[in-house]
């Protein structure tokens, strides 16, 4: 049986996360349709194992979602066929990028439908991680670059599924370039709580984030209430032959009795791109954090390495991230908060 995805007894920020010293935990193999690239894998704990949902694809570029299970939470054993494959047109060139909660005996995973022209947030539905009902594309007329670099149609990814109602309702955080808020009454039907020029949270200028902010993992909730989600930002240089992009991981805290606003971020990254895999792949200097959970006594941050191989980072509850804090309040680290 799988547990809740939504952890307690957590401290804001979350970490400090240490990279695991044998990255990467997957890589590309053989000629299969994993053969050429693996990306950001949403994770849970199902019967006492972490299981790894993940996107690969061959040299086709058409993605997958895969499936891998550890009993240690660092070495996994893959099944060598996907759980889930393109079948529709707004996905045909790939199912993309999965998130994913447990909810009352179901599982929700979001993924991206690609079309090579239109990226769109869709839901699927399963109670054994193997058999999907497609319910498609969630959001018509939303484009999450609006208010930065619009596209000019329907653009939509990265949603977190809140399993545990709030206010009543179930509550969903989505988007890449800014952070939007949906709600649903049947977890199927989602409608966006603003229009899309209005993101409850974007950028933030000079900052690691300063081009794109884009939701990462499932919530934790922390010890004083807070619900905190792993977030990834990035920022772009352009040069006169390409664009160069840099992906790094940070945190954001949101408070319940106000679901609809950011309360406080980390100023500076937890996770960076550090080794040669962050450093060298198909879209390099890139490490992006879609699963968390809590297995065994310690935290498992699983991310994507240059969209190539995947890797895990590690923390430990015993270690805090110092005895220095600002004046903030007792879970403020010195200089690491903005409220």
């Amino acid at each position: 049986m799988a547990t809740t995805s939504l952890f307690e007894n957590a401290r804001f920020p979350l970490g400090p996360f240490e990279p695991y010293d044998n990255n990467p935990i997957l890589r590309p193999r053989g000629d299969s349709w994993e053969s050429a690239n693996l990306y950001n894998p949403a994770a849970l704990v199902v019967d006492d194992q972490v299981v790894l949902l993940y996107r690969a694809h061959a040299e086709d570029i058409v993605s997958h979602i895969g499936i891998a299970f550890s009993d240690d939470g660092y070495t996994f054993t893959r099944e060598d066929a996907p759980i889930m494959s393109p079948e529709h047109d707004y996905e045909r060139f790939g199912c993309e990028d999965p998130r994913i909660a447990y909810i009352d005996g179901t599982y929700y995973l979001t993924y991206t439908g690609w079309d090579r022209r239109v990226a769109q947030l869709c839901l699927a539905t399963s109670t054994d991680l193997r058999t999907w009902t497609k319910h498609g594309p969630l959001f018509q007329d939303f484009d999450t670059f609006k208010t930065i670099d619009p596209r000019g149609h329907n653009w939509s990814k990265a949603g977190v599924i809140v399993p545990r109602q709030i206010q009543g309702r179930w509550w969903m955080y989505f988007g890449e370039g800014n952070i939007y808020w949906a709600t649903s009454d049947d977890l199927i039907h989602w409608t966006p709580g603003t229009p899309d020029d209005q993101p409850m949270y974007a950028p933030t200028p000079g900052s690691f984030d300063e081009d794109l902010v884009e939701i990462g993992t499932s919530p934790v909730v922390t010890d004083t209430g807070l619900l905190v989600m792993l977030t990834n930002g990035a920022t772009r240089s352009v040069r006169p032959d390409r664009v160069d992009v840099d992906y790094r991981c940070g945190q954001i805290a949101i408070d319940p009795d106000n679901p609809t606003t950011v309360l406080a971020r980390l100023q500076d990254p937890w996770l960076r791109p550090q080794t040669f895999e962050d450093t060298h792949g198909l879209v390099s200097n890139v490490t992006f954090v879609e699963g968390l959970v809590f297995f065994k006594g310690l935290w498992f941050a699983y991310y994507g390495q240059s969209d190539t191989t995947l890797a895990v980072a590690v923390h430990d509850p015993r270690r805090g991230y110092g005895a220095s804090f600002a004046s903030g309040g007792a879970d403020a680290p010195a200089g690491g908060l903005a409220g």
